[in-house]
Formats: structure tokens, C-alpha cells, sequence
């Protein structure tokens, strides 16, 4: 008996940030055989000090899905969520730090993100995709150039001028070797959803993961945030996203997209419009342009609003995606 056989299809997801863990929540229910695929571009809050701290890559994006993947649950889960609110350890979360003694341990971060994976048993694989010190910088359409994850919304928001385009510094670095593996062996790859410049398009930055994407054989799925995100994507659509992903992985490469259609209640809005947010919903011309591309867009009630929050239904995504596997 093969291996995917035994633990289920194989997919890899690639992304960062909330939207991919609670994607991930889902799809760990139909298969063992899990890689998410993370960027390491982040260098605010907790992890940010870290960076500069240690010198280490930034372990947030990575305990989101470890924990998003563990098979622990209870107590552990508590502990690694847990987030300091005095001191000098103020706004760290507990999950950080084991990743940060871990690569002190092991000496690198691919080790220690390994290594984090089997003592948290998890269903799957967590990975970064490079193992290199990278920085996110956007050019913005004025010609500024804006360095630093973290720095590149205020910055867009404050000058009044949209990302032209996004780069990596250093240009290129390489992908982990396992990434490309996971990739190429993958029968299903889903990107997104999560920030479109700084989650998902740092991804596809890395030598290797865009020629990985392109010559697995697997189906290739994108999945539309639902809300625009002020500094980001304002006045988005569901075609914009797909054309802007389609600029860094090449033409031809997305097979499908995953889109909610569910017209979400005006109470459950409001923050995100104050935000300046608002929500992506699949139109004629969206359906009209991926149709023209070849394209096929899988449109559903696709929400989740908890606690205020308007997410993904991970079990949804999860049953579509097992689907297009059977097909």
C-alpha cells in the first residue's frame, strides 16, 4: 500500500497569515497527507522582535499552522497560544518561543520548524519555503520603494498610491528543498487564501515554486479572500486577484477558483467597512474573463462569521477540494 493511499490524497497548501490555518482546520480532516507551504516575509509584532532579536526567520505565519495542524488539542493548544501581556516578553506568544529555542537547538530554522511538527504530532507537514533571510518590498505606483512586510499597507495608505508590484530582497532566494518535493508530488495545490501581497504572491517569489506549481500535475486552485484589504487590494475583484496571482506564477497555471457568492449580512459588515474593507463577490465580467482564460470558478456559500470575525467555512473549502481530487 502506497503512502497516499494510506494517508489520503495529497495536498499541498501555500500561503500565510490567519486565512491559510483556518483553511487548514478543514482540509487535516481529509487527509493525513497535508504540506502547507508558508512564507517567512513577516516581520511585525512578536515575530518581528524575534527577527531582529535572534537573527532568526519569523516563526508566527508557521505556529499559526503548526497549531492549526497539531493533533494535540486541549492544554497544549492553550499553552501555545498563550501570549505574554507584561514585561519584556509583552505580546510574544509562548508558540514563538518554542520555535525560537528550537532553532536554537537545532541551529536552523528548518530543523526547528521539523522538529516542532513531530513533538506537536502533526497531521502533515508544516514548512517554511525558504530558509533564507528575506525582506518583502513593494514598489508602489509613485515609484516608492517600501521595505519591510509590515511597513508596506501604512505606507500605501499614507501616500495614497496602490503596489505596482512586490519583490523579494534578496531576489530569488531558494525554495526548501521539502517545498518543492511537497509541490511536485502534490494531486492538489491550493494557494490562499490570506493577504494577496504579502501571504500568498511572497510565496511565489522563491526560486522553484513557481516552476514547481507549473509542472506538478496536480490541479491548481486559488482561493479568493472574501474582503478587500485597505492598503492591499481596495476595489478588488474576483478577477483581479486571480490576474495578479497569474502575474508571478506565469499564464495557464490556476485551473480553478474558489470564490464565495453569499451576500454576507450589513451587522456582520460594518467593521470591515469602517476598516475600509469591503466584500468581493463573483460578478458577470469576473465570470465572463476566467471563463475567456479557461478557468473553471467554483461559486458558494462560503462564510463562516464567528465571534465577529468573517472567515472561510474550512469544512466547505475542504469538501470542494475533495472533490476535485475524486473527479
Amino acid at each position: 500500500m502506497t503512502d497516499s493511499q494510506h494517508l489520503g490524497p495529497r495536498i499541498a497548501v501555500i500561503g500565510g497569515g490567519t486565512g491559510l490555518s483556518v483553511i487548514l482546520r478543514g482540509i487535516k480532516r481529509i487527509t493525513d497527507n497535508l504540506t502547507a507551504i508558508v512564507t517567512v516575509a513577516d516581520d511585525g509584532g512578536g515575530s518581528g522582535i524575534l527577527r531582529e532579536d535572534l537573527g532568526m526567520l519569523p516563526p508566527g505565519d508557521i505556529r499559526s499552522c503548526i497549531l492549526a495542524m497539531a493533533d494535540e488539542e486541549g492544554l497544549m493548544q492553550e499553552l501555545l497560544k498563550y501570549r505574554f501581556t507584561e514585561g519584556m516578553l509583552e505580546g510574544q506568544s509562548f508558540g514563538n518561543l518554542l520555535i525560537a529555542a528550537l532553532n536554537g537547538i537545532c541551529g536552523n530554522f528548518e530543523d526547528a520548524v521539523a522538529k516542532t511538527n513531530e513533538i506537536l504530532r502533526v497531521r502533515g507537514q508544516v514548512l517554511p519555503v525558504t530558509g533564507s533571510d528575506v525582506q518583502l518590498c513593494a514598489l508602489l505606483e509613485n515609484g516608492t520603494l517600501v521595505c519591510g512586510e509590515s511597513r508596506i499597507q501604512p505606507e500605501v495608505l499614507r501616500q495614497g498610491s496602490p503596489v505596482a508590484k512586490v519583490l523579494l530582497k534578496p531576489e530569488r532566494p531558494t525554495a526548501t528543498k521539502k517545498a518543492i518535493e511537497a509541490i511536485q508530488r502534490a494531486d492538489l495545490i491550493l494557494m490562499g487564501p490570506g493577504s494577496l501581497y504579502t501571504s500568498i504572491i511572497p510565496n511565489f517569489l522563491v526560486d522553484g515554486i513557481p516552476e514547481a506549481i507549473k509542472q506538478s500535475t496536480g490541479r491548481k486552485v486559488l482561493v479568493c479572500n472574501m474582503m478587500t484589504q485597505p492598503g492591499e487590494t481596495d476595489r478588488f475583484s474576483v478577477w483581479d486577484h486571480t490576474a495578479r496571482a497569474a502575474e508571478y506564477l506565469g499564464e495557464n497555471v490556476i485551473e480553478y477558483v474558489i470564490a464565495n457568492n453569499m451576500v454576507i449580512d450589513t451587522e456582520a459588515l460594518k467593521p470591515y467597512n469602517e476598516d475600509g474593507s469591503e466584500q468581493i463577490i463573483p460578478n458577470q465580467e469576473d465570470r465572463q474573463r476566467l471563463q475567456e482564460k479557461g478557468i473553471s470558478l467554483i461559486e458558494n456559500n462560503f462564510t463562516e462569521i464567528r465571534k465577529g470575525y468573517i472567515r472561510h467555512d474550512a469544512d466547505r473549502i475542504a469538501s470542494v477540494v475533495y472533490g476535485l481530487i475524486c473527479d
